[in-house]
């Protein structure tokens, strides 16, 4: 027999090998609700008039009599859209904002200036075209700069 697998009687008379092995479970997931999940149960809590029946729907659906509470506030609140989930977590700050859309546009700042560079250096082989062909430039309606 394998050294991990010796079987060990216990004072109780139950082996160790009848005994499932200890196993340490993940750390638990915050559970989260969707609206319509939130209106479904919360229209049902409402439509309880039986004595013990709400508490009867949370032990069903494995919630907290503080998840009604929360979820009827939410709905005074702001209706179905008070019921969505928000996101958890550290807000944006509005500094942070800016920051960003000032990043978005130095970004879009850089990218049009290379494009610019590269009309100006095409308009000026274009010009050098023209002189060598000894071709007159065309005239575009614009009066040139000077």
């Amino acid at each position: 027999m394998p050294e991990n697998q010796r079987t060990h009687t216990h004072s109780n008379g139950v082996t160790s090998k009848d005994v499932p092995p200890t196993e340490v479970t993940p750390r638990a997931k915050r559970r989260s609700f969707s609206a319509q999940y939130k209106r479904r149960i919360l229209e049902e809590a409402d439509a309880c008039t039986e004595p013990g029946a709400i508490g009867a729907l949370l032990r069903r659906e494995g919630l907290y009599s503080s998840n009604l509470t929360l979820w009827r506030r939410q709905r005074e609140a702001g209706g179905l859209q008070g019921l969505a989930p928000k996101k958890r977590g550290r807000k944006q700050s509005e500094r942070a904002a800016l920051r960003e859309e000032l990043d978005v546009l130095r970004r879009e700042k850089a990218r049009l200036e290379e494009r610019l560079e590269k009309a100006e250096t095409i308009i000026e082989v274009q010009k050098k075209l023209y002189t060598l062909l000894g071709l007159p430039p065309e005239e575009t309606g614009r009066t040139a700069k000077s």
